[in-house]
């Protein structure tokens, strides 16, 4: 069993953003968080938002109730995030591998009774609706891409980025080290002004919040330690599922151009598209939730009524 002190809903949750949504559920041996809104109307499409590695429900906490006024939305905590139990096994555990991710949020689906139409996907959560696209996700009509991290790293850093995260989380004191350091407010600022947005008040103090947890730290390292992008950028030329990318153009952690990387292997009969927001970063969902929202429903709709 893991000892990492993870955070606690009763104490440190009080004051989540939309924490009325909040319900846990028990999936895949873990206990997950997960934020639901209903259909605001009968027939009402289903959205799920996949958060990125290190964050959680908190980033979608003003895309979600906008989106709420035209689908039925579920976000979700990832294993190890902030409120979802991190598994057993710790930073070691298959289920933060990119196919454990894409199973355990299967199941998940299966336990709430849920099908999602739309599936939106920041970062590394990009990745985990793609994946499950590949195995077999029925009923899925689209994937948007928010700056996803769908392709491996180019070079050096390509190889020695897995490497170097195994290693880290293979040393126990690691995530208690970063989240004693991460108390220091200045530590999250830098981190977040890495990835070329500037976000609320809010927002940082939720992120510092999730990155002074042991736990969080832990299931981030490990989630890094085993994510291998090889195999997903080999099948991706497989993929049925409609796919469109939403990119940052100021993104400092998933390179623009990789946009077009993606676009280039993808089935021409997929009909990709790339929308570009000028002068934005990583988090662009955070920074222009009105705006990605807008995308988002558009992106849905051209699909259903294609011209």
């Amino acid at each position: 069993m893991n000892d990492l002190q993870a955070l606690d809903w009763e104490r440190d949750g009080r004051h989540w953003p939309h924490r009325e949504r909040s319900r846990f559920v028990q999936a895949a041996g873990l206990r997950w968080h997960v934020q639901h809104w209903p259909a605001p109307r009968a027939a009402a499409p289903t959205a799920l938002l996949i958060h990125g590695t290190g964050a959680s429900t908190h980033s979608w906490r003003h895309v979600a109730p906008l989106l709420a006024g035209h689908m039925q939305v579920i976000s979700l905590d990832l294993p190890g995030h902030a409120y979802t139990e991190l598994p057993a096994q710790g930073p070691s555990s298959p289920l933060l591998s990119l196919p454990g991710m894409a199973r355990g949020t299967q199941a998940l689906l299966q336990a709430l009774g849920l099908q999602p139409d739309l599936i939106a996907g920041h970062s590394a959560g990009a990745a985990v609706a793609a994946r499950m696209a590949l195995d077999g996700q029925a009923g899925l009509r689209l994937i948007v891409s928010l700056n996803g991290a769908l392709l491996p790293l180019h070079g050096l850093a390509g190889q020695l980025f897995a490497p170097a995260a195994r290693l880290m989380a293979s040393m126990h004191w690691i995530p208690r080290l970063f989240a004693y350091q991460a108390r220091d407010r200045s530590v999250t600022e830098r981190l977040l002004e890495s990835t070329g947005s500037r976000i609320d008040e809010e927002g940082t103090a939720l992120y510092a919040q999730l990155v002074a947890s042991p736990a969080h730290a832990a299931a981030a390292l490990g989630m890094m330690a085993q994510w291998d992008l090889h195999e997903l950028a080999d099948r991706l030329p497989r993929l049925r599922t409609p796919l469109d990318l939403i990119v940052g153009s100021a993104d400092r952690t998933v390179r623009p151009e990789q946009a077009e990387r993606v676009l280039a292997v993808l089935d021409p009969q997929l009909k990709a598209s790339i929308s570009r927001f000028e002068g934005l970063g990583h988090l662009s969902h955070e920074e222009q939730p009105a705006r990605t929202t807008e995308r988002l429903l558009e992106l849905y709709h051209r699909r259903l009524e294609p011209s």
